[in-house]
Order: C-alpha cells, then sequence, then structure tokens
C-alpha cells in the first residue's frame, strides 16, 4: 500500500468449502505465499453443528510444515499415524511436526456427535527451514494454563507461541515464530511487537492500523521491521502472526509443502499407493486429489 508507511498489503480470505462447515483462507494468497513462516492461515466458523453431525476431516497426510490448531470455541479430537489421541480445546495448541511425513484425522468426539456443539478457530501451518523439512514427525499438546496472559489497559494478550511483551510461550518452534492473541475494549490501544515480517488478522470487531479502519476477516500484512499500533474501533479479537524470514523458495500442494518438486512427486505417489502409514482404528482417508 504506496501511501501507508506501515501496510504492505491488506488479504481478505478465500473462502473454502470443507462440506460440513466452510473456512476463510488468507494464506497462500496469490501476492503473498507467507509471513514469517505462516504458510497457511484458515478461518474455522464459528459454525454451529446440531446433534448428529459434527467436524469429520478423515485422514490425510502432511510433509515439510508444522500444523497448529487454535480454538476459541468448541473442540476438535485429533488422532494421527505416531498414535496419538489428543482434544484440543479453547486457548490450547495442538503443534505437529510432518516433517518427513504424518497422517492425522480432525474429527468431533463421539460425545459432540451427540450432543451438536459450537466451533470457531484457526488452522495454520509453519514451514519448516530447509534443514528440517525431512526431520522425524513429532506431535506435542500444550494447555490453555500454560499460555502466558498480559494485561494492559483495556487490552488483554495471551502469548501463544513466542516472544512479547515480556513473556515467553512454553510451546517449542522449528524457528522465529510469533503468534499472539489479543482482545481489546473499545477504544483501547496495543503497541504491535516487532518482528521480521509480521500480520494482524482481526477475527471479531474491527481496529484502527496507520489511520485504515481493518474490518473482521481482513489480515494486514506489515511491512518489514516496522512499528505500529493499532486501535480498536470496536471491541476487537485479533491474532498477531509472523516472525523472521525463511531461506529459500516453498512450493505448496494440497496438505504437502516442500523446497523440492520432486519431494512433491514423491509424496503424491506415496500417498496414492499407501506409503504413508495409517491413523490406528481409522480406515477412512481423503484420497490424493486428481488436479
Amino acid at each position: 500500500m504506496e501511501d501507508s508507511q506501515v501496510i504492505e498489503l491488506l488479504i481478505e480470505p478465500l473462502t473454502k468449502d470443507l462440506g460440513e462447515f466452510t473456512v476463510r483462507r488468507a494464506l497462500p494468497d496469490k501476492r503473498r505465499q507467507r509471513v514469517g513462516p505462516f504458510i497457511f492461515f484458515d478461518h474455522m466458523g464459528p459454525a454451529e453443528f446440531p446433534p448428529g453431525n459434527g467436524v469429520n476431516v478423515r485422514s490425510h497426510p502432511h510433509i515439510g510444515l508444522a500444523t497448529i490448531t487454535y480454538l476459541f470455541e468448541g473442540e476438535i479430537l485429533h488422532r494421527d499415524s505416531l498414535g496419538y489421541v489428543q482434544a484440543i480445546r479453547p486457548g490450547e495448541i495442538n503443534w505437529m511436526t510432518a516433517g518427513k511425513g504424518i497422517v492425522h484425522s480432525e474429527k468431533a468426539s463421539a460425545d459432540l456427535l451427540e450432543s451438536g456443539q459450537r466451533l470457531h478457530g484457526l488452522q495454520t501451518w509453519v514451514a519448516l527451514p530447509l534443514e528440517q523439512e525431512e526431520i522425524e514427525p513429532r506431535f506435542e499438546h500444550y494447555s490453555a494454563e500454560g499460555m502466558p496472559t498480559v494485561h494492559r489497559k483495556g487490552v488483554e494478550i495471551r502469548v501463544v507461541i513466542g516472544s512479547a511483551y515480556g513473556e515467553s510461550s512454553p510451546v517449542q518452534v522449528a524457528s522465529e515464530t510469533l503468534y499472539v492473541e489479543a482482545k481489546l475494549d473499545d477504544d483501547s490501544s496495543l503497541d504491535l511487537p516487532v518482528a521480521e515480517e509480521l500480520a494482524v488478522y482481526v477475527v471479531d470487531g474491527s481496529i484502527d492500523l496507520d489511520g485504515r479502519t481493518i474490518p473482521a476477516g481482513v489480515l494486514a500484512v506489515l511491512k518489514n521491521d516496522v512499528t505500529a499500533r493499532i486501535k480498536a474501533v470496536a471491541r476487537a479479537h485479533v491474532m498477531i502472526c509472523g516472525g523472521a524470514t525463511l531461506e529459500g523458495e516453498r512450493i505448496v500442494w494440497w496438505n504437502f509443502v516442500s523446497s523440492s518438486r520432486e519431494r512433491l512427486e514423491q509424496a503424491k505417489r506415496d500417498w496414492r499407493d499407501g506409503r504413508f502409514g495409517e491413523v490406528p482404528g481409522e480406515s477412512d482417508f481423503i484420497p490424493l486429489p486428481e488436479k
């Protein structure tokens, strides 16, 4: 944005239909593939599931990335080919490192299928550094109580990943990563942390950034290494994401991220031919897309 000293780009997410519900996808964008290590950014819901219905993301593979699931409302049951079974609830973090390959599913538990639920949250991926693209897969879960919270005048801040506002998250990362949740009362302000690459996503409400009103559902990408302040135009809920620039180019195809097109082709063959492994106890899966 040529006339802004702070904003490089405003991204209005594309709507993607996942069957049971829709998501708004801000990254990757044709104008900007990633912000820091964040290479995929989906806003899920809010979605209402009546009794008998729920999230049903069948088994699917990943390579070359780590997935981050963060919920504001509801619950998702994670299962993976390493044998982990973990429910994630609001304020918690599921960090799954795919590395050389992992398979997982995300579904509603039997209890939630019976009762129904409201689901709202973010699903993001971070690309792994070049030297870690083929590391062993792993899974970590972090409780909501372990996330540091900071209170400023009219603002509640949770440092989900990285270090900011004098606090550090316990989440172990592959590269310099920043992920912060902030809830601002009407007319309250917040100085944004400084990172080499940074973006602010408005989950709810609206904010003022460099004299521009940023509404809900928009990702504002900042220029590198700038200092900035946001102000709540109306009570606002935002997520701040970014970190250090990752070395090298990345290719995104379906659920795969890699610096090598040949490696992507191998991953396609491996999934098509059943060489990725399985989620214990599950037989349903998402086939390789034809395109």
